[in-house]
């Protein structure tokens, strides 16, 4: 449970690098998110959610969790 809430805690901080250091940035991604197709949003969280996966994958079938 602890490491979960440490990845958790670690996607939050990422998260949030981009708008603490950028927030012109930060808008300019939002804004062109709402250019992007319904479909091409979910291209992206599909590719999201294989890329995660994929990594705890590999990293549990490496022994280190």
């Amino acid at each position: 449970m602890s490491i979960l809430l440490a990845a958790i805690g670690i996607a939050i901080f990422l998260e949030g690098v981009v708008p603490f250091i950028s927030p012109r940035l930060f808008r300019q991604g939002l804004f062109s998110m709402l250019q992007v197709s319904d479909r091409g949003i979910r291209a992206m969280g599909l590719v999201a959610v294989l890329v995660g996966a994929g990594i705890v994958y590999l990293v549990h079938s490496s022994g280190s969790i």
